[in-house]
């Protein structure tokens, strides 16, 4: 099916073209000059407000200045604080380290000299079992070791541990030996061969002694005349003659020039069985006081109360048990040995928990 279009009058090209109406003008004009208006009042606002923004930028920007001065005066303030903040820290973990050093230098010496309360009694122990072998050895006094012992001992009972019973029993087994040793006062034996050393100048010898005059018996007559007479004649004579027996093969007869020699003699001996009994030399203690008293007995007046005194001296002496076998105690260090080797009396010591007052680590640094 086919469409007609309708054919359109021809136009006349001389014909002018039809202008709009005066009407249509006045309203187009009016609608341009509002429209003008708008757009003048529209720049007016807009550059009003673009001068409020250009002052209120200003402003803001001048603000924002003086805080950047007060942020850098803050931040020269704060570098300058971290400056003094950095040296003090520098100062204190120097102080740190030492207080550190210190610290670790008196852990050492806290486990070296901190032992438990079992630990001190066996040193304090030790020591007495010690002093008590040297006093034995070195100089034989029995009474020493016996009270060095006897305090180790009661060390020992001051706690009560069955551990230490076998040393215990050892000590007890040595005091019973100790007490069964006679006992020798060498300070008061040498004390007495001091002061007879001194006597012996004073001692008189033999053939100084002067016979003693008879004294006439109670209720005797008056002798005469001539007997006085005689009785003196045989006093001065009995003065210059002495008769002695010489039926010993050494009499105790001395020229007054070796009286010195021999007193010296004597106290040569003396002096030399007190080192014997020092060195508890029994032998030779036991010789030289036996010698000591023959002398007196041979070259001194033993009628004199003196002499007799000082042999009687002699003889109670010589008695004194020097030399006797002392013992060792070698039972009582064997068992103090062994019960310091035990594992459950080991000497380190645990290591001590850290006190409260340690210092803290020091921060890290940061960038």
């Amino acid at each position: 099916m086919s469409s007609e279009i309708p054919s359109l009058p021809p136009i006349d090209a001389a014909r002018p073209v039809s202008q709009p109406p005066s009407s249509w003008r006045r309203p187009s004009a009016l609608i341009a000059a509002i429209a003008l208006a708008l757009l003048g009042w529209q720049w007016l606002e807009t550059r009003s407000r673009l001068g409020d923004l250009q002052d209120e930028l200003a402003r803001r920007l001048s603000d924002g200045d003086s805080v950047a001065k007060e942020g850098r005066a803050l931040a020269r303030q704060a570098q300058e604080n971290l400056q003094d903040l950095q040296t003090k820290f520098g100062a204190l973990e120097s102080r740190l380290a030492e207080s550190q050093g210190h610290q670790v230098a008196l852990e050492a010496m806290y486990q070296e000299f901190s032992r438990t309360r079992d630990d001190r009694v066996l040193a304090e122990v030790e020591q007495a079992v010690v002093i008590a072998a040297q006093q034995l050895q070195l100089a034989g006094n029995v009474q020493a070791a016996l009270f060095a012992l006897q305090t180790a001992d009661a060390r020992l009972g001051s706690i009560d541990r069955p551990l230490w019973l076998p040393l215990r029993k050892a000590i007890a087994s040595d005091l019973d030996a100790l007490k069964a040793l006679p006992q020798v006062d060498a300070a008061g034996i040498s004390l007495r061969l001091e002061t007879l050393i001194g006597r012996l100048d004073s001692l008189p010898l033999a053939f100084e002694a002067k016979p003693r005059a008879s004294a006439p018996p109670v209720g005797a007559a008056e002798p005469t005349w001539a007997k006085r007479l005689w009785l003196d004649f045989w006093a001065e004579f009995s003065q210059l003659v002495r008769v002695e027996r010489m039926d010993r093969p050494d009499p105790a007869l001395l020229a007054p020039s070796n009286a010195v020699f021999l007193r010296e003699n004597l106290k040569l001996r003396l002096m030399n069985a007190r080192l014997a009994l020092l060195s508890r030399d029994g032998n030779t203690f036991r010789e030289d006081v036996r010698i000591c008293a023959d002398w007196l007995e041979r070259y001194f007046d033993l009628k004199n109360a003196a002499v007799a005194a000082a042999k009687d001296d002699l003889a109670e002496i010589q008695k004194t048990p020097v030399g006797v076998d002392l013992p060792s105690l070698q039972a009582t260090q064997n068992a103090l040995r062994s019960l310091q080797a035990v594992p459950e009396r080991r000497a380190d010591l645990a290591a001590p928990a850290p006190r409260a007052d340690k210092p803290a680590a020091a921060p890290a640094k940061k960038n």
